[in-house]
């Protein structure tokens, strides 16, 4: 790999030479523009302003415009001389736990290789001082044209160092989190661990750039005359109605697909002797004017019960509660304290008559 960066780290009075060399590639397909009449070549041409024409890439230098439109050179030699000790030096500040770094600060990530035999030594050393006290170093260095923030941490034998953003270039999120109200109960808590827990873990080794891959096949497509693959329809999802019901159900699915669903197990976040499982039922729908109003104008059937022949003691009861309802019939008011007596007595048989007769 070759390095884009030559210097030292400081780490107090040890100076360790190192060569930063870039710790990721871009794998993403490049296009290139053309003219739609004859697919041509679109190239941008550098021409100088003042001269009217295209120059090569060894005239060209840098310089900075100022507020009145002004063009100041700067060159290389200039940049050099920065009154900066990070101009060529990785200056260690200070040791943090891992956790105190913002992973919103983190940019680009570099490997740091010790440059010549006599800088194995020093390097070893600051490997293992880092990986023993579990902590990550914070580190100043000056890169294309600018001072930047770096944490220094290791990976397998390798030290790396990761740009990061300064504190204040990190947006504030105003305005980005929900402005209502919204309760969580237990139960979605409880199911979503559990969504979690069954989806599991990944090696990441395992994922791919699946958009990645399609482009290319439509690339190989095209070149061989053959018509590009279709993009399959995605699947349509329901309306949630029921967060409780969509978690329940993302779960099942989770569970189904690794096969550890099990019959009659009752879906997380539910008590378990309720014994069965949620399901998203659909709102039963509208009937059709016509077909109610035709079952409204039906005539219903009238259904009678079959009486069944009452028994030699239910006939007795019968008779006796029918003779006690005309003698009370007879028998002359009285007055309401005792005839409400009565009535509680008898209602009792009135109503086992009514029950018997209906039987």
């Amino acid at each position: 790999m070759r390095s884009i960066w030559n210097g030292a780290i400081s780490f107090g009075l040890v100076s360790i030479p190192i060569k930063l060399v870039n710790a990721t590639e871009s794998h993403a397909i490049s296009f290139r523009q053309i003219h739609l009449e004859d697919g041509g070549r679109i190239r941008y041409r550098k021409v100088c302003e003042l001269e009217d024409r295209e120059v090569a890439q060894a005239e060209i230098g840098k310089g900075y415009e100022d507020s009145d439109g002004a063009i100041i050179p700067i060159t290389d030699e200039d940049l050099s001389h920065l009154p900066l000790p990070t101009a060529r030096t990785i200056d260690i500040v200070a040791f943090v736990p891992a956790d105190q770094i913002d992973p919103l600060q983190m940019e680009h990530a570099y490997y740091l290789a010790a440059s010549g035999a006599p800088a194995a030594k020093p390097y070893t050393l600051l490997r293992e001082a880092l990986r023993r006290s579990n902590r990550v170093a914070i580190a100043k260095f000056a890169l294309r044209g600018r001072e930047r923030l770096g944490m220094l941490r290791v990976a397998d034998d390798v030290i790396v160092m990761h740009g990061l953003l300064w504190p204040d270039e990190i947006r504030a999120p105003q305005g980005v989190a929900p402005d209502v109200d919204v309760t969580v109960r237990d139960k979605e808590l409880d199911l979503a661990d559990a969504l979690m827990d069954t989806l599991g873990e990944v090696d990441l080794h395992d994922l791919h750039d699946e958009y990645r891959e399609a482009v290319e096949q439509v690339i190989a497509a095209k070149a061989t005359g053959e018509q590009p693959p279709e993009t399959p329809e995605p699947a349509r999802g329901g309306k949630v109605l029921d967060l409780m019901a969509a978690l329940e159900n993302s779960v099942r699915a989770a569970r189904h697909s690794r096969g550890e669903e099990e019959d009659g197990e009752a879906p997380p976040g539910r008590a378990a002797d309720e014994g069965e499982k949620a399901e998203v039922r659909q709102l039963p729908r509208a009937e059709p004017e016509k077909k109610a109003a035709a079952r409204k104008a039906a005539p219903r059937k009238k259904t009678t019960a079959k009486k069944t022949a009452p028994s030699s003691k239910s006939a007795r009861q019968d008779g006796k509660a029918a003779s006690d309802t005309k003698a009370a019939a007879k028998t002359p008011p009285k007055p309401a304290k005792k005839t409400a007596a009565k009535t509680e007595k008898k209602t009792p048989a009135k109503k086992t008559a009514a029950r018997k007769r209906t039987a």
